[in-house]
């Protein structure tokens, strides 16, 4: 059983050296920035995610390694397992949270697009707007497809515990488990492609502003 391990890419941190002012440039400056900052608390659950997985990962491995005879130890590491995919759990809702939250702030900016008088900004701000709403079209998908691949996982050991469970059920069961982490895998790559997609998008947008903006990744 292969645990996937999310991955995302940082959003691009944007300095502003100097501004004055109001304009509807900085009004999305603003709520740009903001947006990453809410978004802070999703990038900090993906190693306490990765440490779970492979905690759980290594529990299935030592699982496998047992006779039924040693049907306490299985139960016991099973028990182990589950209580990692409840905080599993957790971590999940707090990064969904963070995610909707930072998404929320972004939509502020949607309306401040049409009083840009430059075009070819204003084009620029409405790709940055698409490219943020596919993103999070993407992470909804891959949210879906970890939370499924959980309670596949959550199944598995619950079988696991039964000393009289049959092994073509636990096969299906394996089966499953693995079919659903490749749906997370394809989802966590395409989240990763929409946010790099996204970067480029507000890297351009910034560059066609009026702002003093410098970059570090």
């Amino acid at each position: 059983m292969k645990l996937k391990i999310v991955g995302i890419m940082s959003l691009l941190i944007i300095l502003l050296s100097a501004c004055s002012g109001q304009s509807t440039t900085e009004k999305m400056y603003e709520h740009l920035e903001e947006s990453v900052s809410l978004e802070a608390e999703f990038v900090n659950q993906q190693e306490p995610l990765t440490k779970l997985e492979e905690q759980e990962q290594n529990y299935y491995n030592e699982i496998s390694k047992l006779s039924m005879e040693e049907f306490d130890q299985i139960k016991s590491l099973a028990d182990k397992a589950l209580e990692s995919i409840e905080q599993r759990k957790e971590l999940l809702e707090e990064e969904q949270n963070s995610i909707h939250a930072a998404k929320e702030e972004f939509d502020n900016v949607e309306p401040l697009i049409e009083d840009l008088e430059d075009e070819k900004l204003k084009k620029a701000a409405k790709e940055m707007n698409e490219a943020m709403n596919k993103r999070f079209d993407a992470y909804t998908t891959l949210y879906d497809a970890y939370k499924k691949s959980l309670e596949y996982d959550q199944e598995l050991y619950e079988m696991l515990k039964q000393e009289d469970i049959e092994q073509d059920a636990l096969s299906k069961q394996i089966n499953k488990v693995n079919e659903q982490y490749n749906k997370v895998s394809k989802a966590n790559d395409a989240f990763n492609d929409q946010t790099n997609t996204f970067n480029d998008k507000k890297r351009t947008f910034y560059e066609n502003t009026d702002l003093n903006i410098s970059y570090e990744e």
